[in-house]
């Protein structure tokens, strides 16, 4: 070990942002004057920080063999230095031969883990860790997805209702379309909506607290009749009474790999020919990436979002193509949604206090790496987001001004964008 404690006592001397790591025994390495100091109290975490292995060092702090004195942001800047490269590069390719036989596993792996039950026991996993927890941290309308920061100096709440107008305006809702919300949350998509557009709104979920909890927000906003949140999952909806409009927001990450091409292909049979889906999601980073994830997928997995995968967006495009749904406009939001996660970690970390009396000291422990390791993630182009908007078509040829050109969407973006 003492070698060991040597290596890493050189890496912390390169390091552009002072860290410190104080030993079982009590020995220090690094700067006195570090921003974060990380106290190991088991020697495995030692190893992890000398081969950058980033993921395994945030298992040990999840469990207890690490202790941080300091701020995430500083954390994360001194973790991505550590970090032996980029995550979306992979460092070599594998032989055709083995590469088909991985893609088979991962694919075999990806549909085993996607059925109905395992699905509602992962999202349950996530969301049902405690309401109060997430109030603490998220916006009032607990909107738990990348906010829009049409101007930088706006507050998360105000972000997270301009995106809730940025998805309404891409869709053009109007009164009386029929709307469905696929992985609704606590709401704030579906109330939204209806209050502000006049839609017939139904959403979904897996979750049994965001089920309950948005049903007494319909009950006491007078919205039964014209709103309904129900407990269930996307396969088993009826098809008999397509939708105008259908968003997904923050959702599609949980499909699956391997259940894409269904997922896409329900959402073509729940649209009416003319009708328009919005797919907000999270994808993985760099321009060229066929990996499930990013460098912290790992620590994920485990701790945060169980069967969670993370698709490239060239990949996903082709499978919205192959479903007959035409993509019609595509926004990266990666830089709001590293804005969104650490307005959502300043948070979290400016009430820890409070944090410890709802929920374990696990669960704590993990989505304070988890926002903060995001945000640098997204910062850094690791991880990135995107709203993606596409149309079934109606097979008819426009009678317009612009005819023969399109028909369902409107001849330019302006729409999206509304005078403010």
């Amino acid at each position: 070990m003492p070698a060991i404690a040597g290596v890493l006592e050189q890496r912390l001397g390169s390091l552009s942002l002072p860290l410190a790591v104080v030993l079982p025994g009590g020995r220090r390495l690094g700067r006195k004057d570090a921003a974060v100091t990380l106290r190991l109290n088991d020697l495995s975490p030692l190893v992890h920080l000398v081969t950058g292995e980033v993921g395994k060092v945030g298992q040990d702090y999840v469990e207890g063999k690490v202790d941080l004195d300091g701020g995430m942001r500083e954390l994360m800047a001194a973790a991505a230095e550590l970090m032996p490269g980029d995550p979306t590069r992979p460092g070599g390719a594998a032989p055709a031969p083995l590469a088909w036989v991985r893609q088979a596993a991962l694919m075999a792996r990806s549909r085993l883990r996607h059925r109905p039950e395992t699905d509602a026991e992962q999202v349950q996993f996530h969301y049902d860790v405690s309401d109060d927890f997430y109030a603490l941290w998220l916006d009032p309308r607990r909107v738990y997805s990348c906010a829009y920061f049409h101007d930088p100096a706006m507050s998360i709440a105000d972000a997270q209702t301009a995106k809730l107008e940025h998805i309404c305006a891409k869709l053009m809702l109007k009164e009386g379309d029929r709307f469905l919300d696929i992985g609704a949350g606590w709401g704030g998509l579906l109330l939204f909506a209806a209050e502000n557009y006049g839609v017939r709104a139904q959403g979904i979920t897996l979750s049994k607290n965001q089920h309950a909890h948005v049903n007494k927000l319909i009950a006491e906003r007078g919205l039964a009749g014209r709103v309904r949140m129900d407990l269930i999952d996307y396969r088993h909806l009826d098809e008999s009474e397509p939708y105008d409009r259908i968003a997904s927001v923050g959702m599609f990450e949980h499909v699956g790999r391997a259940r894409l091409p269904e997922y896409f292909a329900k959402i073509h049979r729940l649209l009416k020919p003319g009708g328009l889906l919005l797919n907000h999601g999270i994808t993985s980073g760099g321009t060229r990436n066929h990996q499930l994830g990013s460098g912290l997928g790992d620590f994920i997995e485990r701790y945060i979002f169980p069967g969670g995968e993370l698709e490239h967006v060239s990949h996903v495009l082709e499978q919205t193509a192959d479903a007959g749904l035409e993509p019609v406009d595509v926004e990266s939001l990666r830089p709001h949604y590293a804005k969104t996660l650490w307005a959502w970690s300043d948070a979290l970390e400016a009430q820890l206090g409070t944090a410890r009396t709802l929920t374990t000291d696990t669960v704590l422990r993990a989505y304070r790496l988890y926002l903060a390791g995001s945000a640098m993630c997204f910062e850094r182009a690791w991880l990135s987001l995107y709203q993606m908007l596409c149309a079934r078509h109606t097979g008819d040829v426009d009678s317009g001004p612009m005819r023969g050109a399109q028909s369902v969407f409107p001849f330019n973006r302006g729409y999206m964008y509304p005078q403010r």
